[in-house]
């Protein structure tokens, strides 16, 4: 079986892809995640899974590397990682009793062959009507200022929601192994 990698150092990320029960090492992509002039979410986050993917495989002379990216999007406006308490807030008051849609963008790069799987998977998140002291509370207890969105959804962030629809609830965490496994079996790798 050929070298996996994972093109993150997301710690969300590499706990995810622990469930397949396959070695893997891990290594930062360095790419430049700016959106470019025009670009839709789910472009720029096909466009970033690729780059990252590409950007490692480019390091290795064999192996499956696998890029991806994410980003939430309410009301047309693309919610980033807060970084602190007020932000947060105000993503979470934006957000409270709407839809929040979650695209994340996933590519499987073989750097041996430099051919590449990708895809873009949505998920929603419909969030329950919030009070300032629901929000307040939340983010007491978990801070979540390195997520996109200004929660947890493994955690306490759970309490947040109406409910959820996708395919695959570890989409939602950054890393759709349902799309994953397809991918990996398209390029020999057998999961079970």
């Amino acid at each position: 079986m050929p070298p996996i990698i994972l093109a993150s150092t997301s710690p969300f990320r590499r706990e995810i892809l622990t469930k397949l029960g396959l070695e893997f090492t891990s290594c930062p992509p360095e790419v430049d995640e700016q959106a470019k002039p025009g670009e839709k979410p789910e472009e720029l986050v096909l466009r970033l899974a690729i780059e990252k993917a590409r950007a490692v495989a480019q390091q290795h002379s064999s192996g499956l590397v696998i890029g991806s990216d994410q980003l939430a999007v309410i009301d047309g406006e693309i919610l980033g990682k807060p970084g602190d308490h007020a932000n947060a807030v105000r993503q979470l008051q934006h957000a409270s009793g709407k839809t929040v849609i979650f695209y994340t963008g996933l590519c499987l790069f073989n750097a041996e062959t430099g051919k590449y799987q990708s895809e873009v998977v949505p998920f929603k998140v419909i969030f329950r009507q919030l009070s300032d002291q629901q929000i307040e509370n939340y983010l007491n207890a978990e801070q979540p200022y390195n997520c996109a969105g200004s929660f947890k959804s493994e955690g306490l962030g759970i309490s947040l929601f109406e409910r959820l629809e996708g395919d695959d609830p570890n989409t939602l965490i950054g890393l759709p192994l349902i799309r994953l496994v397809r991918m990996l079996e398209a390029e020999g790798v057998q999961i079970i």
